[in-house]
């Protein structure tokens, strides 16, 4: 048999958040990959190394976890006022598909600095020194993010002071605003940000019983739990749930329970095939802990803490889409996320995660017997780890 090249397609390997992945210009990419289908998806699992039955990624540019098996690809935008267009896609490790029904919201940090970087934004409107608000069209939930990237001296500002929790080297701040971050599923509610219609539900799932559950559409669809009430304190590092099998089939029966009552799948066998959506957390009221870096959190420092999973295992920090929807669950009064924070309203909420603290604010409000949420804010940081080609069989 003759083997012919490996393909060489321009991209940059970039550090967003907690989060790091492969981003490509669309028009980068081989011909058949720049539709949605199964040429690209294929494309982007080779890039990554799945399916990847040793769960390693040893042949790709993966990391074998949720938050490094991650593709992104960015073209210009075709929406008025938006300067790009943001399309995510979330690589299986070990099964063969791709995901592509919801953000990442760490990744999103890193959407700005490479949009200026590859002359996605005219350079006569760039300050030589300053901030730049990129604006972005998330096109998987089609939604807006303002990426705010510090400029210096007419270049992307990579370093800074700023640390973040999950990362071992400070850089500098972007702030992100998501703008009318509630999803628009197709749940019971018809689309609103509670699709259910309640704050709180009775979420009766088989084999486990009868759980209180706030289901809530904003950053992304998730599914908040007391953490009480299965058995955990909150206070649960990465190996107290990930070395547990038992705990891991729990926790994806609940979401499976949780993605039908909301709407996303119309049967539970559904989920494995939508590992992305929705989100399962569970929350507690704060406490002292120490994080997943020998940090000792006292609980005067944040408002709760919360743990959540993605792609089946407990995340390492936390998601910056998930942030997204505790920052807003936060905000409203009734929820079991704001019950954990003390039960009052509030603009902004820290809560404690595996790897330390994070802030996120939200504008929440209630309009016509309905909760909206204009917008949720937070801080990450972004770097380009590498650029160039990457080779694909």
């Amino acid at each position: 048999m003759t083997h012919g090249p490996q393909a060489r397609i321009p991209a940059t390997y970039m550090r967003g958040g907690t989060s790091k992945g492969v981003f490509f210009r669309l028009q980068d990419l081989p011909e058949a990959a720049q539709m949605p289908g199964a040429a690209r998806d294929a494309l982007l699992m080779r890039v990554i190394g799945s399916p990847d039955p040793y769960g390693k990624h040893t042949d790709g540019m993966g990391g074998a976890t949720s938050s490094t098996s991650k593709c992104v690809i960015i073209s210009k935008s075709a929406q008025p006022g938006h300067d790009v267009d943001y399309l995510y896609g979330q690589v299986a490790i070990s099964e063969s598909f791709v995901d592509w029904s919801g953000n990442c919201g760490n990744l999103s940090t890193a959407v700005g600095p490479f949009a200026i970087a590859n002359g996605f934004i005219d350079a006569e409107r760039l300050p030589r020194d300053g901030v730049f608000a990129v604006r972005v069209w998330q096109a998987n939930i089609g939604k807006t993010i303002v990426v705010h990237v510090p400029m210096a001296n007419g270049e992307v500002q990579e370093l800074g002071d700023f640390e973040l929790d999950g990362v071992t080297f400070p850089a500098a701040e972007i702030v992100l605003e998501f703008i009318d971050p509630a999803d628009e599923g197709e749940g019971e509610g018809g689309g609103a940000m509670f699709p259910t219609g309640n704050l709180v539900d009775e979420l009766g799932v088989p084999g486990i019983g009868t759980l209180k559950a706030t289901m809530i559409n904003a950053g992304i669809p998730t599914i908040f739990v007391n953490a009480a009430d299965i058995g955990y304190t909150g206070s649960e590092l990465q190996d107290a749930i990930n070395s547990d099998a038992k705990a891991l089939a729990m926790f994806e029966t609940l979401r499976a329970h949780g993605a039908v009552r909301m709407g996303l799948i119309k049967d539970v066998s559904e989920a494995a095939k939508r590992q992305h959506t929705p989100k399962i957390a569970f929350v507690a009221p704060a406490a002292d802990y120490v994080s997943s870096s020998g940090k000792r959190i006292a609980a005067k420092e944040i408002d709760l803490q919360v743990r959540a999973l993605s792609m089946g295992k407990l995340h390492h920090a936390m998601m910056g889409t998930a942030a997204v929807a505790i920052g807003t669950a936060a905000a409203i009064p009734g929820t079991l996320v704001s019950d954990a924070a003390g039960g009052v309203a509030r603009a902004a909420v820290r809560f404690g995660h595996p790897s330390g603290t994070l802030r996120v604010g939200a504008e929440a409000a209630e309009v016509d017997g309905q909760w909206v949420v204009r917008k949720a804010v937070m801080s990450r940081s972004a770097r380009v780890l590498m650029e160039g080609r990457v080779r694909v069989p």
